[in-house]
């Protein structure tokens, strides 16, 4: 880590395009600077040593003091290995090496096994599952794609370089430029990426679903009986649809607007299957906009080691999967977990709140590098190396190529990474209930 050296391809550990061409300047162990970074990804880089977490705590006799990590990883040991029903979850702002272990740790104490997908992209998931999906990588979309349609996302603020790097205004073998691309937004209201967009088909909140069979109907050739199909008048989707077959290789980017809409997963089987009936007619693809850099990851090692992607439950001493009931929101809301290991997230800022209230009612370990209301509401807390900055690992990007993530800073002094910390609790598990 030598004074101002310069490190040249990092993987961006923030958002689900995981940009790989991240050039940082590393002065005294910190980064002073973040070439060809985005907003985000700059302030997260050049902001790493701030707000941390440097050292274990316990909660004891009322107070919520220092203590070391052994002592610490013992207690969360003894805390999961006691509890019937914990619910183990994030694990979308960590490395797929911390993932494994989780899976490995949530078997082994009967847990429910769930990250961040259940909150987001989850119903895209289930739509999978019943109707498959069409997809591809973003170098193809890069090189290839000359229609790009976002519905229900906003890129610009949530994707800085999504569209530069691979989509509208990147340069590709095949696709030179701007001047070669249409790009169409498709959301509820004017946002910054509709505004930079060729169109902008404004639709009425919870519409998604009659907009989606609007147009495949069209595509049938069959005609639409009402004048007006989700505030707009039935020739649009008439000439929507007919854009749709022009093109060449097109792609479809859907983000939260169309999973957490009215209509869930059968938004996303719409979309689809819409997807589907384009591939008679043209080259068509279907992507989701995830969000964490490593939710992916997470979905890919979980289904990898239990054949489920979230909301795995181990209480049976084998894996089950059913969203809806088995997911940790609906768990935490019920009240049924009796604790909670939460890995790189903060669910009790983000859980809605009768599940914040039941998730803060059992005793919660946390792994993060920083200091949360979750962490606040702890029983154990346990600092950690921030994965992509100060330790490396694996994480897959939103179209499932996996990427290695670097380490270009050494952690805080005695401060260990995710997968030293989960591996150590799972061996303790072991010991405290082989000593049963």
């Amino acid at each position: 880590m030598g004074e101002g050296r310069v490190i040249r391809n990092v993987v961006c550990p923030f958002c689900g395009c995981c940009c790989d061409d991240i050039e940082l300047t590393v002065e005294n162990n910190a980064i002073v600077n973040a070439r060809n970074a985005c907003a985000l990804s700059q302030a997260k880089f050049e902001s790493a040593r701030e707000e941390r977490a440097l050292r274990p705590k316990e909660r004891a006799d009322g107070s919520f003091a220092e203590t070391d990590y052994e002592r610490a990883i013992r207690h969360s040991a003894e805390i999961l290995a006691e509890a019937k029903y914990p619910l183990l979850w994030g694990w979308s702002c960590t490395s797929c090496e911390s993932q494994r272990v989780g899976v490995e740790l949530a078997e082994e104490v009967g847990g429910v096994l769930d990250n961040t997908t259940s909150m987001c992209h989850g119903p895209g998931l289930l739509a999978v599952h019943d109707v498959g999906e069409s997809t591809c990588t973003l170098g193809e979309v890069r090189h290839r794609a000359d229609l790009i349609i976002y519905w229900g996302c906003n890129p610009v603020h949530a994707h800085p370089r999504h569209m530069r790097r691979y989509t509208a205004q990147s340069e590709g073998r095949f696709r030179k430029g701007r001047g070669e691309r249409k790009m169409i937004v498709v959301d509820v209201r004017n946002t910054a990426t509709a505004r930079m967009a060729d169109e902008f088909v404004r639709i009425e909140p919870n519409g998604d679903y009659e907009a989606l069979a609007a147009i495949r109907t069209c595509l049938k050739g069959e005609g639409l009986e009402q004048e007006v199909i989700a505030g707009l008048p039935s020739t649009r989707f008439e000439k929507l649809a007919d854009e749709l077959i022009d093109c060449e290789f097109g792609v479809l980017f859907f983000g939260l607007g169309l999973t957490m809409s009215k209509g869930k997963s059968r938004n996303i089987d719409a979309a689809l299957s819409l997807v589907r009936d384009l591939n008679s007619r043209t080259k068509f693809l279907a992507m989701p906009m995830r969000g964490h850099f490593n939710v992916t990851g997470a979905n890919e090692v979980f289904a990898w080691q239990t054949g489920y992607p979230f909301a795995i439950d181990f209480s049976q001493g084998y894996p089950r999967y059913n969203p809806g009931d088995t997911t940790g929101v609906d768990i935490a809301s019920r009240g049924d977990c009796d604790a909670a290991l939460v890995v790189a997230s903060d669910p009790i800022s983000n859980f809605p709140l009768e599940a914040a209230k039941g998730l803060a009612s059992v005793p919660i370990i946390t792994i993060d590098p920083h200091e949360t209301p979750t962490t606040n509401a702890s029983e154990v807390a346990l600092p950690s190396a921030m994965v992509g900055i100060e330790a490396g690992g694996t994480a897959y990007r939103m179209d499932g190529v996996p990427l290695t993530l670097s380490k270009v800073l050494e952690p805080p002094e005695g401060v260990m990474q995710d997968t030293e910390i989960l591996s150590a609790i799972l061996r303790e598990v072991r010991n405290v209930r082989g000593g049963r």
